[in-house]
């Protein structure tokens, strides 16, 4: 990976909320890509546009489902139990069945949208309907995602970093490290 001057550098497992942040930037990065990709309605694509596609098209397929599982499976169900054992009135935390269900309504656009690139790029066009339902697709996901990623940003993820323990944010690290291959045992956390 390239350095960048005066970039932040990317959080890891021992800092999981900074780590869910980081791949929010990837998320966004990606849907971008679509976007500007849907764009060009189904044209002939170069092999930069190709390239592109084809990269964003694998990161929603294979890693955004694991940034899913770390909030879904990880995150979130230790907040509920912080609220159960805290204070129930909390509005952020009611945000997550909503946010859970902008999960499924993604993964519902991203199997079309992957699909229909996976046509383009077979075939090096799309028909005109099926260009026009990428392009609606992509835009559709980009706004989902700048409004999720706020909800989760601005008050989900603060609320973790406060409510939730050294030991819990232990946990939620290790997991999303396992969903990625990497043994507990490659890297230690020191809080």
């Amino acid at each position: 990976m390239p350095i960048v001057i005066g970039a932040k550098p990317e959080s890891n497992f021992q800092d999981p909320i900074g780590l869910l942040t980081d791949c929010h930037r990837r998320v966004k990065k990606f849907a971008m890509v679509l976007r500007h990709i849907g764009d060009l309605r189904g044209s002939l694509l170069d092999a930069e546009q190709r390239s592109a596609l084809d990269t964003a098209l694998r990161y929603f397929r294979e890693a955004a489902p694991k940034h899913t599982a770390d909030e879904e499976s990880s995150l979130f169900p230790r907040l509920r139990i912080a609220a159960a054992t805290g204070d129930p009135s909390n509005s952020v935390l009611d945000s997550l069945d909503s946010l859970e269900a902008d999960h499924d309504v993604a993964d519902a656009m991203h199997a079309e949208v992957d699909s229909l690139g996976l046509r383009w790029l077979a075939d090096g066009v799309l028909r005109d309907a099926d260009a026009e339902r990428f392009a609606w697709c992509a835009g559709a996901l980009v706004d989902l995602y700048e409004r999720h990623i706020a909800v989760e940003e601005n008050s989900i993820f603060p609320t973790a970093a406060g409510r939730l323990g050294k030991e819990e944010l232990t946990a939620v690290g290790l997991e999303m490290a396992a969903r990625r291959g990497i043994k507990e045992t490659l890297f230690a956390i020191e809080f």
